[in-house]
């Protein structure tokens, strides 16, 4: 299996560490990315209330992928791939809240760091645990300093990060009379409020709370923004980690944003206004790289860690698709995927070719022209020919997930999806089953073909089984380090 992972990058050699392959021009980067965020809660696809114009104009201007995955349906681990290019069962972040980044993973923010990149990271972090000192948010603390690794540790010379969520308008602070965890009204004074029980933490370990009133999404851009301002004004490029805590639970919005979908229920008003607060935030980042004159060389992706959340009466939409987050479906895992970038991504083009977050490591190092660390196994793969032009190149190999008692493979056509069954904590209880669908001719994944097609569902099971067996070698690797 190892054999066939690396012909996956033929170009990748044998190095002792990250080292220059061929003169490269320097991009910036930005990786943009909503949690809880559904295929379909965007305009460009289709929302019917929905207002997201600045995505919209992003999704206009550059590469739209109708098939974007996220690595995983759950959010920790989704976060981990996009910084390691590597699925995180190979080093312990099975599902949310669990594992961390451990230091011998190498991360994108290290590989570019070392070729003189400056990098940040803002928003929520969600792969470590943020302080050892006091309690914070979900396992910060005296308690968590197993799983302290934060983004500052792991790369990122500027940060403003929060270890889990926050509420998405006055993201320190929960109203005294809150009910429920969805949503709630802000507290019109701060006497009415008390602390939520998560903070914001700087690069220097300090806990901040200086303007973190309103918004969240603003919150977090006013942080970015002076970061990209002051890498383009000493000409240095840069990557910026811009991780939103809209659209995941609670979800509140401002009287602004709230004020435009006055015609619906009040956690629909909530969760929509919170995602038009992040889209005008999209729009300020764009018009900020123009204003700079950095727009050009700058690759900008926008995705989302996982698909809505997973009530069936909750306002996120899946565009049509089964599941939610949490689920294997294409529910849980096709996301909202864009990037744009004028110097090589040419405006208003699509691809079925299929992503997944797991892509962006392999995909930056081939545009710069790095090679990765000695021994490192990777699960995505370059998408540099896809940038370039080639919109319907085909997938060497198959896109792998397992998740609580789940595993699927999705290759250029088909997705092999199974379920374990069981108890209720891998939430596929009941019967286990083997399902294949045609994803080209059913999205919505309702026809069970796996009776007209058994030497693809021989295929990609044999896939998955290698690859669980690769992932489990790669653990016990980390475990005995």
């Amino acid at each position: 299996m190892a054999r066939t992972l690396g012909l996956l990058w033929s170009y990748l050699l044998v190095v002792t560490g990250p080292v220059l392959a061929a003169p490269a021009p320097r991009p910036n980067v930005i990786l943009v990315m909503a949690d809880d965020q559904g295929w379909g809660d965007t305009g460009y696809n289709g929302h019917p209330h929905l207002k997201t114009p600045h995505l919209d104009r992003m999704a206009a201007d550059g590469l739209v992928f109708r098939r974007w995955y996220a690595g995983a349906p759950v959010c920790s681990p989704t976060r981990g791939s996009c910084l390691t290019g590597r699925h995180p069962y190979r080093y312990g972040i099975v599902t949310a809240n669990r594992g961390h980044l451990p230091r011998r993973e190498r991360t994108l923010a290290e590989l570019l760091r070392y070729r003189g990149y400056r990098t940040g990271h803002f928003g929520k972090w969600h792969v470590g645990t943020l302080t050892t000192e006091i309690q914070d948010s979900n396992r910060g603390g005296p308690r968590g300093k197993k799983h302290f690794s934060p983004p500052w540790k792991n790369g990122f010379q500027v940060c403003f990060s929060t270890e889990a969520k926050v509420p998405t308008w006055d993201p320190l602070l929960k109203p005294k009379t809150a009910r429920g965890r969805r949503w709630w009204n802000p507290a019109r004074d701060p006497e009415d409020a008390v602390p939520y029980g998560t903070r914001y933490w700087n690069h220097l370990g300090k806990s901040i709370t200086e303007n973190t009133r309103g918004d969240d999404s603003r919150v977090i851009m006013d942080r970015a923004v002076p970061f990209i301002e002051a890498a383009a004004r000493d000409k240095s490029p840069f990557l910026a980690v811009i991780w939103f805590h809209a659209p995941h639970l609670p979800v509140v919005a401002g009287p602004k944003h709230t004020a435009l979908y006055a015609d619906h229920p009040d956690y629909h008003r909530h969760y929509y206004g919170c995602i038009t607060a992040l889209d005008e935030q999209v729009g300020r980042l764009r018009a900020t790289l123009k204003k700079l004159g950095i727009a050009r060389n700058t690759m900008l992706w926008y995705s989302a860690d996982n698909g809505p959340e997973g009530n069936d009466k909750a306002p996120g939409r899946t565009g049509g698709l089964r599941g939610r987050k949490r689920s294997l479906y294409e529910g849980g895992i096709r996301v909202p995927g864009i990037v744009t970038w004028p110097a090589v991504v040419q405006a208003g083009q699509t691809t079925d070719s299929p992503g997944v977050t797991s892509d962006y490591l392999p995909t930056i190092l081939d545009v710069l022209g790095v090679l990765p660390p000695r021994k490192f196994t990777p699960d995505g793969i370059s998408l540099l020919p896809v940038l370039k032009g080639q919109r319907n190149r085909k997938r060497p190999q198959p896109i792998l997930f397992e998740s609580a008692g789940q595993t699927a493979a999705i290759d250029n056509r088909f997705k092999l999806v199974h379920r374990s069954g069981g108890g209720k904590k891998n939430k596929t209880a009941g019967k286990a089953t083997t399902e294949l669908f045609d994803l080209l001719a059913d999205p919505h994944e309702t026809t069970n073909v796996a009776a007209d097609h058994p030497r693809v569902l021989e295929e990609l099971s044999a896939k998955i089984q290698a690859w669980q067996a690769s992932c489990r070698a790669s653990a016990a690797r980390n475990a005995a380090r």
